[in-house]
């Protein structure tokens, strides 16, 4: 069917007119909202909808939906309010997809963004999967999706039987690479500690496509690397404690009774800590590793 000039410049002036609505209330302040009410509104919340409106401009729209996401994400992340709401974060990103189910880099990050522990992201794991299920279902070939949604339930939610079926859902796709089935395995048999820990840092350091996830990985091998370490000289401060009868009262009391060379120091380069009263080893508290994973929450 032909379309008529003048329709295809009235669809363009009306793509225009929408961007600018949607870049102008980015910009705006917002508005004060009734008690209760969250101030983060959408003007366009149907998938459905959206997509016919903006007709083969949906891959535009997608864009700018994205930007809107990242934006209403670091911008809550970095807000001091007390009360921070990630409320339209799933809406935008599942915007986002529905305009192009081909945005990989939407599931990839928006998942991040929404299992993030609250406040420093919306706290929403089941959204995180979600969206990653949504993705595999325009792609089922595609084996990071699966991989990221074992990352999840590994990460953020400790489930590590549905870590290991989702880690081998992603090795049974094409071109997966060699690390996801061993990774599998050592998850169901190992799960939580740190050897299975260790082995999910590691290959996401040697083989994340995104410089964010190389570095996150490179972060948690040296709290995994910190943590060994305390346990080590843990080990031998309670040595040196049943030899005398007394806790070391400094690093200096080990090293003259010939249990240390020198003061022991963190994958960063500082000190570790010990404490004289309990005669516990930490990190200090200057350490850019703090704080350890503890509590329960996987490594």
């Amino acid at each position: 069917m032909k379309v008529h000039p003048a329709a295809w410049a009235a669809l363009v002036v009306l793509l225009a007119a929408v961007i600018g609505l949607q870049m102008i209330q980015a910009a705006q302040p917002p508005l004060a909202t009734p008690e209760g009410v969250s101030p983060n509104l959408l003007y366009v919340r149907s998938p459905q909808a959206l997509r016919r409106a903006t007709l083969s401009f949906q891959a535009i729209m997608a864009d700018v939906y994205w930007i809107r996401a990242v934006q209403h994400y670091g911008g809550t992340k970095l807000s001091d309010d007390p009360n921070k709401q990630y409320d339209v974060l799933y809406p935008l990103l599942d915007l986002t997809t529905s305009l192009d189910p081909y945005f990989d880099v939407v599931y990839k990050f928006g998942s991040v963004f929404l299992a993030e522990p609250y406040p420093a992201g919306a706290g929403r794991p089941d959204q995180a999967i979600a969206l990653l299920q949504k993705g595999l279902r325009t792609r089922p070939d595609r084996w990071e999706l699966a991989q990221g949604i074992g990352f999840v339930y590994y990460w953020w939610l400790a489930d590590y039987q549905n870590a290991a079926m989702w880690f081998n859902r992603a090795a049974d796709m094409p071109a997966a690479p060699d690390w996801l089935r061993p990774l599998a395995a050592v998850t169901l048999a190992q799960g939580g500690n740190r050897a299975s820990s260790r082995v999910l840092w590691t290959e996401l350091a040697r083989n994340a496509d995104a410089d964010w996830l190389r570095d996150q990985a490179s972060f948690r091998l040296k709290q995994l690397d910190a943590l060994d370490g305390i346990d080590f000289i843990q080990r031998i401060v309670d040595e040196y404690r049943a030899r005398i009868g007394a806790p070391p009262a400094s690093w200096n009391d080990m090293m003259r009774a010939g249990l240390l060379r020198g003061v022991p120091f963190d994958p960063t380069g500082v000190p570790f800590r010990l404490d004289p009263g309990t005669a516990k080893v930490t990190l200090d508290p200057s350490s850019t590793l703090n704080p350890l994973p503890s509590g329960g929450h996987p490594l």
